[in-house]
Parts: structure tokens; C-alpha cells; sequence
């Protein structure tokens, strides 16, 4: 009957900080590993900064292929940007010339 006794008021003293310590594992484990942890939130900024440089790229060649669209358009027309084309177009060059083909 002592030894019941003596182990309900230890028990008492023990799981109040096992309780503790257990909820913050959980908590800890959960800030790291969880759906919106350390590890997503590192993953999302990956993410994030090659969607930045991937829209960079993407923008510059917009640009670059608005700027030829402009010198094609029927009011502000290029003449050398026209003859480049029908060349290209047609296939024709001069003798003198070299033609370099890029994909």
C-alpha cells in the first residue's frame, strides 16, 4: 500500500515535464519538417529566387523580339530589317557574303 502510494506522488512530479518535453518535440519537429516548416520555407525560396531568373530571361528576350517586331511594323519600316528578312525568307545571298544559320 505504501509503494502505491509513493509511485501516484512520483508519477505526479514525473509527467508534468515528460508531457512538456514531449509537446515540445512535437512542436519543434513540426517547425522544421511541417507544411509550413524551415525545410518548405527553404524549398519555396528556391523556388521562388529560379522563377525570378527564369521571368528575367524571359523578359529580356521579349524585349528583344519586340524591338525586331517594331522595325517590321508598315509605318516605321527598316529597310535593312526588311531586305534581312526576305533574304532569309528566300534563301538568297550575295556571292561575297557569308551566311551564318543559328537556331
Amino acid at each position: 500500500m505504501k509503494v502505491l502510494t509513493e509511485i501516484r506522488l512520483r508519477s505526479g512530479h514525473i509527467i508534468g515535464p515528460v508531457l512538456s518535453v514531449c509537446l515540445i518535440v512535437y512542436i519543434a519537429y513540426h517547425a522544421v519538417q511541417g507544411d509550413r516548416g524551415l525545410i518548405a520555407y527553404w524549398q519555396l525560396t528556391k523556388q521562388v529566387s529560379h522563377a525570378e531568373v527564369t521571368h528575367l530571361r524571359i523578359s529580356r528576350e521579349r524585349a528583344i523580339i519586340q524591338n525586331r517586331v517594331s522595325l517590321l511594323n508598315p509605318h516605321t519600316l527598316d529597310r535593312d530589317m526588311l531586305e534581312e528578312r526576305a533574304r532569309f525568307m528566300l534563301g538568297y545571298s550575295l556571292p561575297d557574303e557569308i551566311v551564318i544559320f543559328r537556331r
